[in-house]
């Protein structure tokens, strides 16, 4: 892989804004260069994770954009919400791959990178020369990642969209009540735990390579990463011989773990064990249930629900929702209001949580959910607001024009 002169038509303005963005980042990727070949939402989700933890994300994207640009309502400044939702920290470059000048761009940008990111079908970038193991044979330090939705082999041709996984990982068979037909999670569920483990994955390989020089290649597929989410819902299967049912909001092993009727909507009540039942019971007004074998235990009370629900609903209902919160919480007892979205948001800044932070500055700046994690070490930063289409051309093509690719073994 040649580098780039000034002389090259790839070079631009000497502004060097991406360099300059590397130099000063923080946190423990300060300094890693991730070329972002992902679209919707697994591997967007992935790289804006390494972002905020000071990773310098190159997203690639066609000149069509992320889908996500397009799906839409809901907007804020007639950009996609969803887009916005997973793309903050990030430097932005459309490139048309099936144009050789582009394809070289995008070359160059991976000679110069640590991580490369991609959610194509298996294969799809095998006839670009940008495959996995063909760049790692060139490049033995490169940590590749790739997002598939049903793995290389058997499924490698099937798309790889989450509503597809939710139906066929059976976690449609057990989301809903059981009078009614299978649904969906609210949210693409399967798509952000791929980006999850996808993350986790890069970060053990940039580890390894540390000790190796030697990069790894990462690969997720969405029903697998459902497989392992369904947890002692696949074990009850794979271990004890069980097939889940839907139960709707109910817990196949636990009661009370469901929303229940207050005097103004529904409380959850989830409670995990005998001493939160104990102090559960005595501040409802029954205290008498704690004598009674049929509910004394963990056990006995999941075996004996039909029983104890009617109980328990008739002394629910004397009290609010927030008001069941507000006596239950001091004693231990796990409870909450059940809440729509802005809810859950004016719920964590109750808690002082602060979930909302801007990404960005000035007139740029987006208002996104702040990355969950907190360190003691460094602060999570929200630099860049999500990018407009090919907002950072000149930037990226200056730095590929001031920079020496990085050919053998990463540091």
């Amino acid at each position: 892989m040649r580098s780039v002169t000034a002389n090259d038509p790839l070079h631009s303005h000497p502004s060097n804004v991406v360099q300059s963005l590397v130099d000063r980042a923080t946190g423990p990727l300060a300094g890693m260069i991730v070329a972002d070949f992902g679209r919707v939402l697994a591997a967007p989700y992935c790289t804006m994770l390494l972002a905020d933890l000071g990773a310098t994300v190159i997203k690639i994207e066609s000149p069509a954009g992320d889908e996500t640009r397009a799906w839409r309502p809901p907007v804020r400044d007639d950009e996609a919400t969803y887009f916005l939702a997973l793309n903050r920290n990030k430097l932005d470059i459309a490139l048309d791959l099936k144009q050789q000048d582009d394809l070289r761009i995008a070359r160059e940008i991976i000679a110069r990178a640590d991580v490369v990111v991609d959610n194509f079908k298996p294969g799809g970038m095998r006839a670009l020369g940008l495959d996995p193991e063909q760049l790692r044979d060139e490049f033995p330090g490169l940590v590749t990642a790739s997002v598939t939705g049903f793995g290389t082999e058997g499924g490698r041709a099937l798309p790889g969209y989450d509503l597809l996984v939710q139906a066929v990982s059976g976690h449609m068979s057990i989301t809903g009540d059981s009078a009614t037909r299978g649904f969906k999670s609210g949210v693409a569920i399967f798509d952000v735990v791929a980006g999850l483990h996808s993350a986790v994955g890069i970060l053990a390989s940039l580890l390894q390579r540390q000790s190796t020089g030697e990069g790894q290649r990462v690969e997720t597929d969405l029903l697998s990463v459902a497989l392992s989410a369904l947890a002692n819902q696949t074990s009850a299967w794979v271990a004890g011989d069980v097939r889940p049912e839907r139960m709707g909001n109910e817990h196949p092993s636990i009661f009370p773990y469901a929303p229940f009727p207050s005097a103004d909507g529904e409380v959850v009540i989830a409670i995990g064990n005998d001493r939160q039942f104990a102090a559960f019971a005595g501040a409802i007004g029954h205290p008498e249930l704690l004598d009674d074998p049929r509910f004394a235990t963990a056990p006995a009370r999941s075996v004996n629900r039909d029983a104890l629900r009617p109980v328990l609903e008739s002394a629910l209902r004397s009290r609010t929702s927030e008001e069941w919160f507000e006596a239950l919480s001091p004693l231990g007892v796990p409870c909450g209001p059940l809440q729509d979205v802005p809810g859950g948001v004016a719920f964590a800044e109750r808690l002082g949580l602060e979930p909302v932070v801007e990404a960005g500055r000035g007139d740029r700046a987006v208002p996104v959910i702040r990355n969950p994690v907190r360190y003691s070490g460094f602060d999570v930063g929200y630099e860049l607001p999500p990018p407009k289409l090919d907002e950072h051309r000149a930037a990226v093509l200056e730095w590929i024009a001031s920079t020496a690719p990085r050919e053998s073994g990463r540091e």
